[in-house]
């Protein structure tokens, strides 16, 4: 599934880009970064796990919570200076394009 390969790929970039982050934010900022980037494939791979549309739609807008959620937790990490303007703006457009990934196939799912 093309959606789940590109938020793997994502989560495999956050885990890339906040290794240099201080090691003071290894239990705060990084651990949100990291969780939220996971949860993203995890959600779409445990919702294609359920029977049932309905079940995987739930999933995939779970999954939509936690891109949001990144989303925030990068632009924080951008404004505090600990990731740089040229990881925020790759990352950034890889979340947004999974989002538009996930919306499409929210949207075909119903229709």
């Amino acid at each position: 599934m093309k959606v789940w390969e590109k938020a793997h790929e994502l989560t495999l970039s956050v885990y890339k880009a906040t290794q240099v982050f201080p090691k003071e934010e290894l239990y705060g900022l990084t651990s949100q970064i990291r969780r939220s980037s996971v949860s993203i494939p995890a959600n779409i791979a445990e919702g294609c796990g359920r029977n049932g549309k309905a079940e995987l739609a739930r999933f995939l807008h779970i999954a939509m919570g936690s891109a949001s959620e990144l989303e925030y937790h990068l632009l924080l990490a951008h404004n505090l200076n600990l990731l740089k303007a040229k990881d925020y703006e790759f990352l950034a457009a890889e979340v947004t394009e999974i989002k538009r990934m996930l919306t499409s196939f929210i949207q075909k799912l119903f229709a």
